[in-house]
């Protein structure tokens, strides 16, 4: 990453023709290198957060365009800098030729994510904030972008500063203890700093554990759609994307890879993943489409076994491997197909003999109807039919259910980032130690040290600890132009 003293210049509108286009320049000479291409009142006169009609000006003094000049003093500007926006027609002409000018005007051109560091660095935001502000711009549902902006307010840093402030504390005490302890003076009882320690740990582990729900909300909820062949696997994958993705044929065997595609479902995004139906076969190539079946269902975080009503049979042939495979979290949705054209009771007596030692149904839901039931392995019965479009409706109401997204409240804080969860890890494996220390009354110092050992985990969140190197690998993935 260059120099802060550089006057950095981009296009931060999405790449391509369009109605119009935005170039942000920023930096000390900001002002005065837009002057000089600039024909209207001159923005060195002109006060802070005022939007300008004048015209631009190419490399050789030629009049490019008709623009829009909005002008943003330091420090109050996004990136703490003076800072110049100039909107212009969205031809890709006019936008290359308006870069070429302000280059040949003393700007250069911004690496990526150089303004949204030039903000962290000037102390707008933290650093876990600045990793917000590239998740906004990828958010693709109501829920991620949620999380998104729940995060870039300050949310997630305003937790972290409370645990930053309660470790200060604890190893204030500590050392404090150090200093006199030729005197034997304690000044906090061993079982006070336990408490405090647990409660640190306790909100860490909490924080640590959010953080499958929000990845898997910021990515999309996995949901591998796995059963015997001709099951109706590829005609519900198509049913749910509302889109002829997946070849749907009577012949056994059609898929044989596996098919993914996302879609929103109520402001939650999912990643519906169609597997090759499970069934014992010569073929080679449907054997490995096989096995990477497998390899899904140890990683969806909802599982929709489907199976044909019409051949209740097949429960057993399937369920020990589904079983065996699955993530340990994951959800399993039994869902009986083809229910307009064959009776599901059998279907579900099986799978209630099955899975449930009492017999007790386990909910079926079908069209607009409710119910639940919890069962091993087997969460939810679903009866539908993909052909006809019946049940979709309480199927997607469930998956909605299933993903966790509505059960987020404002005022909870949701881990998104995995270079967050890893330091999470850390500061709760440190602060393991901490705790285990007090509890076997070791020497203080080696407490403290882990205590501040934590301190650190945590701080290289909102960076108030870190390095060039996380940062150039942090930013390196923004857009240019933000």
């Amino acid at each position: 990453m260059n120099t802060n003293n550089d006057t950095i210049c981009a296009i931060s509108t999405a790449p391509g023709i369009g109605g119009i286009a935005v170039a942000r320049v920023s930096g000390r000479e900001a002002i005065d290198i837009c002057d000089k291409l600039w024909e209207g009142k001159a923005l060195a006169d002109v006060a802070s957060h005022t939007a300008h009609l004048g015209y631009v000006r190419d490399e050789n003094g030629e009049r490019l365009d008709q623009a829009v000049a909005t002008l943003f003093r330091a420090p109050r500007s996004f990136t703490g800098e003076d800072t110049v926006e100039i909107s212009v027609h969205g031809s890709a002409y006019i936008q290359r030729e308006l870069i070429h000018a302000l280059c040949a005007a003393g700007a250069r051109l911004a690496e990526a994510g150089e303004f949204t560091r030039r903000a962290f660095s000037s102390g707008r935001f933290d650093l876990a904030q600045a990793e917000a502000v590239a998740d906004i711009i990828a958010a693709d549902s109501r829920a991620s972008h949620r999380l998104a902006v729940s995060q870039m307010r300050g949310d997630f840093s305003a937790k972290l500063n409370g645990l930053h402030d309660s470790l200060l504390e604890l190893v204030s005490l500590l050392e404090l203890e150090l200093d006199f302890s030729e005197e034997d003076v304690e000044f906090a009882s061993r079982a006070k700093l336990r408490s405090l320690a647990a409660d640190i740990r306790q909100t860490v582990d909490r924080l640590a554990s959010s953080f499958r729900t929000g990845d898997a909300i910021k990515r999309g909820v996995s949901v591998a759609i796995v059963g015997e062949t001709n099951a109706g696997k590829s005609t519900l994958l198509n049913r749910l994307l509302h889109d002829d993705r997946a070849i749907v044929s009577d012949v056994h065997g059609t898929t044989r890879d596996v098919i993914e595609d996302t879609i929103d479902i109520d402001g939650v995004c999912f990643r519906f993943i169609d597997t090759a139906g499970l069934r014992k076969t010569d073929d080679t190539v449907e054997a490995m489409g096989i096995s990477r079946t497998f390899q899904r269902l140890s990683t969806a975080r909802i599982i929709l076994w489907i199976i044909d009503a019409s051949r209740p049979e097949t429960i057993d042939n399937t369920a020990a491997e589904i079983m065996s495979r699955k993530a340990d979290d994951s959800r399993i949705v039994a869902v009986i197909n083809k229910c307009d054209i064959a009776d599901a009771a059998e279907a579900r007596r099986r799978i209630v003999g099955i899975y449930s030692g009492s017999g007790a149904d386990l909910g079926v839901r079908m069209g607009a109807g409710e119910g639940a039931g919890m069962c091993t392995g087997v969460s939810h019965v679903v009866e539908i039919s993909a052909d006809k479009a019946i049940g979709i409706d309480a199927l997607e109401a469930l998956l909605v259910q299933l993903s966790g997204a509505k059960d987020i409240s404002a005022s909870d804080v949701i881990v998104t980032n995995a270079r967050h969860y890893n330091s999470l890890i850390s500061a709760r494996d440190s602060i393991d130690r901490a705790i285990d220390g007090i509890d076997r009354a070791i020497s203080g110092d080696f407490i403290a040290q882990d205590l501040r050992e934590t301190l650190h985990h945590l701080s290289t969140i909102t960076g108030t600890i870190t390095t060039t190197d996380i940062l150039a690998n942090i930013f390196s993935k923004f857009c240019i132009g933000k």
